[in-house]
């Protein structure tokens, strides 16, 4: 009985040091692997760019602000490749030094194996679903206000033709078009209906703000209709107008980005009164909330299918392994970019769109996961 005891420590002491061996190589692998291509992706980024920055006379302090930026955008998009990478890499050098062999042979489970991966995995996946409730959505909204600012200053990332909204439960407005440099607008109606009935409709030739940051504005050939209930109309007719508005030409058209920059609690917030608004980038803005989990959650799936493609001693080595992965990483991509696509340029489910590509991996992984198990 002593012995078996005795035995019994020392296979669960002896696992607890492969456990705290793998996570030391999934944790370090990965760190020193995105730490490499720091530097690498900002020389390439500020070789491309330096010429523009020039040409712009970007402050020195705002580009070291944007390339803080830069890094946390970097790392929120390519951490799953990274993370998969990492682990195909540590994980094949442990099956060609025959390490895994060791490990299964000395009577530890292919499931028991897997184990701190696992923890690895979620460790990983929690720290970004964090960092995803404030830190990387500030970092994202510089990067892309530096963007807009600097590049592409005005109106590519917002609607400028037709805007139709609504403002609440009775007020609408339209607008042929709007010019934000200039903070002004055309053929600006605004229209009241209670209880299915037009009461109020207000019409201008143009609407021009007085500043960014005020909501008095100038109206121009003005025309007021008030529908009464007993079928009459009251109209009034001004040549200028300057009277307050519920809105800002901000809030009527966001920028297409402004969901990338905002909290959880802001993001629901903003979705709910975008929706009353009738806003055409309700799927965009759905998406990015879902992808705040689903990217994350593809880091425990991505490390099964790296550990099933990597656990093998191949006679290509290394090198294949890492070629195998290299076509499934990129491939996990392509499927998120795609239905992202279809949701922005076809209105495909959001929800839909941010978990297939997760859902068509995890069959991938258990099936990748039974035949390694053999």
């Amino acid at each position: 009985m002593e012995k078996s005891h005795q035995s019994q420590n020392y296979a669960e002491t002896l696992m607890k040091k492969i456990d705290k061996y793998i996570l030391k190589q999934y944790f370090g692998t990965f760190i020193g692997l995105f730490l490499l291509f720091i530097p690498i992706s900002i020389l390439i980024d500020l070789g491309e760019r330096l010429e523009k920055f020039v040409e712009n006379k970007v402050p020195f302090r705002e580009v070291v602000i944007y390339y803080k930026s830069f890094i946390l955008t970097f790392f929120n998009v390519l951490f799953p490749i990274f993370l998969f990478l990492s682990i195909i890499w540590f994980t094949s050098r442990m099956a060609q030094n025959t390490e895994i062999i060791a490990v299964l042979n000395g009577g530890m489970s292919f499931k028991r194996f897997l184990l701190p991966y696992l923890v690895g995995a979620a460790v990983v996946a929690g720290t970004v679903i964090y960092l995803n409730t404030g830190v990387i959505p500030r970092a994202r909204m510089t990067y892309n206000e530096f963007w807009s600012k600097y590049f592409n200053r005005w109106g590519k990332y917002r609607e400028k033709n037709n805007v139709y909204r609504q403002l609440d439960s009775t007020r609408y407005v339209y607008v042929s078009s709007i010019n934000h440099k200039v903070n002004i607008a055309y053929d600006f109606i605004l229209e009241k209906v209670e209880n299915g009935r037009l009461t109020y409709r207000l019409s201008a030739s143009n609407i021009k703000r007085f500043s960014d940051t005020s909501r008095m504005y100038r109206l121009s050939d003005v025309l007021i209709r008030r529908f009464l209930p007993s079928g009459k109309q009251i109209v009034e007719k001004r040549h200028v107008m300057d009277t307050l508005m519920p809105f800002t030409f901000d809030e009527l058209t966001p920028l297409n980005y402004v969901a990338e920059g905002l909290s959880n609690r802001e993001l629901r917030a903003f979705i709910e009164k975008e929706k009353l608004r009738g806003s055409p980038n309700i799927g965009r803005y759905l998406l990015e909330k879902y992808r705040r989990v689903s990217v994350p959650v593809s880091a425990l799936i991505l490390t099964f299918i790296a550990v099933a493609v990597a656990s093998r001693k191949r006679r290509g080595g290394i090198g294949l392994s890492l070629a195998v992965g290299m076509i499934i990483a990129f491939a996990y991509v392509f499927f998120d970019k795609i239905f992202g696509i279809l949701t922005v340029k076809s209105g495909f489910n959001p929800f839909w769109a941010a978990w297939i590509p997760n859902l068509i991996f995890l069959a991938l992984a258990l099936y990748l996961l039974r035949q390694a198990q053999r």
